[in-house]
């Protein structure tokens, strides 16, 4: 059964990690057991060394007045010493040296116990270092023997390795070899190449579909004209046959091809575009001049038979042995869409403008049922009236702004550009703010620079816009934190700027802050239109508008217009 060469590149590698697999565990056997044996002299040896050492200490404390501690504390290590018994002898003089300590404390001080105590001791820890010199010995060996066989085993294995990777590339590089000798005679039309590999994997298919391949384009190189004018007959009705018009042009500028709704839009026959220069079509074509220098992809109208037909234009570069050959002009036509976002800008207009009479109505009437002279209402039935003005107010901050929004999209938005003092702007959008900002105690700081010339700006719409920046910082703000404006002059501009100190923006999001109707996840309040409404505002003024946010500290929404 023949080995594909997925399976042996797999088990090549997974013989060369059953080789690091080998050294590894040798060395862990090893090492581990190393660190056995040096825990064992710590348990066994080091801690008796360290009880004897205690009890001499002690032993010296008992001429002091605190002799009770003393007797005490040497007990305590003695007890230790009793349960720590690992070496030969060693039982016999802890028993010694149990005897005479329990003298000491029945007959008192005398010359002769203490001696034999120290004796005692002293034994002990002869006993546990001459262990503790054998079996540093016995360590020592462990440890020049483990690093003879890893190194043995490492050899070993480092041989096998680089055998296996000196042997296993060919098994790769041949093959290759090969294929790119045939794949090079075909690139210069050696359609007679062949590749002969006596090999049963993916080499092997793949010399054969190249084999194949080889002998079809042999074919094709040998084909009649007849075959060929057919394939280009065939070309010219999928061509025809596409919906959106197109037109081909080839690096040079002449024109190749454009299918039957191109011609009916530039009102021309073929005769009259195709095997001629673009430049002598856009002499005489004012559509085609059009769409060969306009480089904006922005929807344009096309008058066909008295009706408004509205097209995107995509340009289709085409490339061939990487070089640019020619482009293909496509038209779109969008007219249906055109007509469904028209309605649905009047359609909402229209609802928004009808729908602000009720409310403006209704919140009239909820002012009255307020007054007193009316009549005395409940506290219940004040919460529920002082809730219905909160609905109303959110209903017609909606409604203003989806009026806003159909004023854009219907491109009547209606500017009153004048020489605007920016402070005056500033003060103007900080008294709608002040007691939204009281509520929560936060602090507004104006940061105003000197000299700020005055901007050619819609006073109104501007401090709009900085309203709603100034609304949304308080809205995301702690309570009893900080808000800063901030106003400067930036070369022919002047900068508006609102930071808070809030949770900031998502990095994932902070492109999408100004869309349409796009919401940050989890946000509750808000249509998702005021800051796209910020937005247009400040573009028709010929401003710019920004937004720099830190995600957990904060966000900066800025805007710059011109200097009048």
């Amino acid at each position: 059964m023949a080995i594909k060469l997925k399976t042996k590149v797999a088990l090549g590698g997974l013989f060369l990690f059953a080789l690091l697999i080998l050294v590894g565990a040798v060395s862990f056997f090893y090492f581990n057991r190393l660190a056995e044996d040096s825990k064992e002299i710590v348990k066994d040896n080091y801690e008796t060394l360290n009880y004897s050492r205690d009890m001499l200490k002690e032993l010296d404390m008992l001429n002091s007045k605190d002799s009770v501690r003393g007797f005490s504390n040497f007990e305590k290590h003695l007890q230790l010493q009793e349960d720590n018994i690992t070496e030969p002898g060693e039982k016999e003089m802890t028993e010694s040296l149990r005897k005479h300590f329990n003298q000491l404390r029945q007959q008192g001080l005398t010359d002769s116990l203490p001696s034999l105590i120290r004796e005692d001791i002293s034994g002990i820890m002869q006993v546990n270092l001459q262990a503790i010199d054998k079996k540093n010995l016995a360590v020592q060996a462990s440890a020049q023997q483990a690093k003879t066989i890893i190194t043995i085993c490492l050899t070993i294995c480092l041989l096998l390795g680089f055998t296996f990777l000196f042997n296993f590339p060919s098994l790769v590089a041949s093959p290759i070899a090969s294929l790119t000798e045939g794949i090079k005679a075909i690139a210069d039309k050696n359609y007679g190449q062949r590749i002969h590999l006596n090999r049963k994997d993916e080499f092997g298919d793949l010399a054969n579909a190249f084999n194949s391949m080889a002998e079809k384009l042999d074919e094709y190189e040998h084909s009649n004209l007849s075959k060929i004018l057919f394939e280009k007959q065939r070309a010219e009705a999928v061509i025809n046959s596409l919906k959106d018009a197109s037109i081909g042009i080839d690096k040079k500028g002449m024109v190749l091809f454009a299918n039957q709704q191109a011609l009916q839009l530039l009102s021309l026959k073929e005769p009259e575009i195709i095997g001629l220069s673009q430049e002598e079509v856009k002499k005489r074509n004012d559509l085609f001049r059009f769409l060969v220098n306009e480089q904006s992809n922005s929807p344009f109208k096309i008058v066909v038979e008295g009706k408004e037909n509205y097209f995107t234009k995509e340009i289709v570069d085409l490339t061939h042995e990487g070089q640019p050959s020619g482009v293909v002009i496509v038209l779109k036509n969008i007219t249906p869409f055109k007509e469904l976002d028209v309605a649905k800008t009047n359609f909402i207009a229209t609802v928004s403008h009808e729908l602000k009479t009720p409310l403006a109505s209704s919140d009239f009437s909820l002012k009255l049922l307020e007054d007193e002279r009316v009549g005395t209402l409940t506290p219940e039935q004040k919460e529920l009236v002082q809730n219905l003005k909160e609905d109303n107010k959110r209903l017609l901050r909606i409604l203003s702004e989806l009026l806003d929004m159909s004023q854009v999209e219907s491109g009547k938005i209606q500017l009153n550009l004048q020489e605007v003092q920016p402070w005056g702007i500033i003060d103007k959008a900080l008294a709608s703010v002040q007691n939204a900002a009281k509520q929560k105690n936060i602090s507004i700081q104006k940061q105003i620079a000197d000299n700020i010339p005055a901007i050619k700006a819609d006073a109104d719409k501007t401090a709009w816009v900085l309203n709603n920046f100034l609304t949304n910082a308080i809205r995301y703000s702690t309570e009893s934190g900080e808000i800063i404006v901030n106003i400067q002059q930036e070369g022919n501009n002047v900068q508006f700027a609102v930071q808070d100190f809030g949770k900031g923006i998502d990095p994932q999001f902070k492109d999408k802050i100004f869309d349409r109707y796009f919401k940050i996840p989890g946000t509750k309040e808000g249509t998702g239109l005021g800051l796209a409404i910020c937005k247009e505002f400040i573009e028709a003024q010929g401003g710019t508008i920004t937004v720099d946010s830190d995600y957990g500290k904060g966000s900066r929404f800025s805007f710059m217009l011109p200097i009048y």
